[in-house]
């Protein structure tokens, strides 16, 4: 007789919706900046690299609160450590309608910031509520809350045409203060998936001298620090290297910022199928092809040829850039699911640990990164010199990846392991 697949109580789903909701608004309200920036750089006359520090400084607080986030999550449980989380960034978010100086946006962007640490919260959260089996769904469905990110590009550039961008986190707040209320009312709590009272602090951390964990950090910061920086610079990318409104640059940047975060429920599901090494090594070589056409910059030529010179003009127009950004969200958003499910199947008594200190690398990797995109486009004057970097983090992945697991993994042979298609050839 077949095993019957173990009941998913009505409990857990409600858990996983309102948590994903919570999420979603939490990074809409932490990629905000990434939208009211393109105003505030002109009114305080930013350059590239401060219009960097500017988008990153919330990403900072966001990154580097995530280890003690999982910690308590796993302590006390997430439906209070992720209502309090919320509850306190109400104000701060409200208050940035009426910073005026360059520092104040800096100083309350720290504090908005927090918002970004929803996510070492919910990862624990919601995976103790199902099997094993259905982990890499769940956090799947809960990451795909990164699709914030995309509900930011269509909100914001409304209410920046309908008020001005002082508008934008007023209606922010109100959105996060109803959110709370809804969490609320819609989560529970399980003291079952509390770790034990004996587990010290200073043993979750630990973690951190593991290698392993060392090498999830690595993937995290391309597929998720990777994501959360290019959703940051799209918008103004758009505006400067082809030329377009704020409206019509937030549209097109949405398309590689919503499939990176809806589809990440997809990457869990292929993740519980056919394994976080497979889905992994090729998220890495998707997005290696795709970072390697985006890094080309506009080039024009001349060519002496028997009829005379000859000029051409090499470079991606509009559309070939937003459909290669397409393909890449898609690839993250598989990316992010599968680094999760390795964390799920190694360290299932410890996810929140272990998740708060893969989310801190991979934030920190979007804190760094457009403050680097912006120092290089100052110091070289191309802007595809952020596509440049990213390629050479890229290179780090795919070498470390092979050397600690495709290298002991016979991928041809009779030892090797037989994929889903020749086991239904097999049949």
């Amino acid at each position: 007789m077949a095993a019957t697949a173990t009941p998913i109580p009505r409990q857990a789903w409600s858990v996983l919706i309102v948590s994903t909701i919570a999420f979603t608004v939490c990074f809409m309200v932490w990629m905000m900046f990434g939208v009211i920036g393109i105003p505030l750089k002109k009114t305080l006359g930013l350059n590239a690299t401060e219009f960097g520090l500017l988008t990153a400084t919330p990403v900072l607080t966001g990154s580097l609160i995530r280890v003690p986030l999982g910690i308590w999550t796993d302590r006390y449980g997430g439906r209070i450590v992720m209502t309090l989380l919320m509850a306190v960034t109400v104000p701060a978010i409200w208050l940035m309608s009426y910073a005026t100086a360059y520092w104040h946006f800096l100083v309350i962007g720290l504090f908005v910031g927090l918002a970004g640490g929803s996510f070492s919260v919910g990862t624990p959260y919601v995976a103790r509520w199902f099997p094993k089996s259905r982990q890499g769904m769940a956090m799947g469905v809960y990451g795909a809350g990164n699709s914030g990110s995309a509900v930011n590009k269509f909100a914001a550039p409304v209410l920046l045409a309908i008020g001005g961008w002082t508008l934008v986190p007023q209606v922010y707040a109100a959105v996060m203060l109803g959110t709370v209320i809804l969490f609320w009312l819609g989560s529970s709590s399980d003291p079952k998936h509390l770790v034990p009272s004996n587990v010290k602090f200073s043993d979750q951390l630990k973690m951190l001298k593991d290698p392993k964990v060392l090498k999830y950090c690595q993937y995290y910061s391309i597929v998720f620090g990777g994501y959360v920086a290019l959703a940051l610079w799209m918008v103004q990318y758009y505006v400067g290297e082809f030329g377009l409104s704020i409206q019509t640059a937030a549209l097109l940047a949405a398309c590689f910022s919503l499939p990176g975060g809806v589809l990440r429920a997809v990457g869990g599901i292929l993740s519980d199928k056919f394994g976080a090494h497979q889905v992994t090594w090729w998220v890495l070589w998707v997005s290696w092809v795709c970072l390697f056409l985006l890094s080309y910059p506009q080039t024009e030529m001349t060519i002496t040829t028997v009829n005379g010179p000859r000029s051409f003009h090499v470079g991606l127009n509009v559309y070939a850039f937003t459909a290669l950004m397409f393909i890449l969200g898609i690839a993250w958003a598989f990316g992010k699911a599968s680094v999760f499910k390795y964390i799920g199947n190694d360290y299932p008594d410890n996810i929140g640990t272990v998740s708060g200190i893969v989310g801190l690398a991979g934030g920190l990797g979007g804190f760094v990164l457009p403050i680097m995109f912006g120092a290089l486009m100052d110091l070289t004057g191309i802007r595809s010199s952020a596509f440049m970097l990213m390629y050479g983090v890229v290179w780090v992945s795919l070498i470390w990846m092979y050397w600690t697991e495709v290298r002991k993994t016979e991928m041809m042979g009779t030892n090797a392991p037989a994929s889903p298609l020749s086991r239904s050839f097999a049949r």
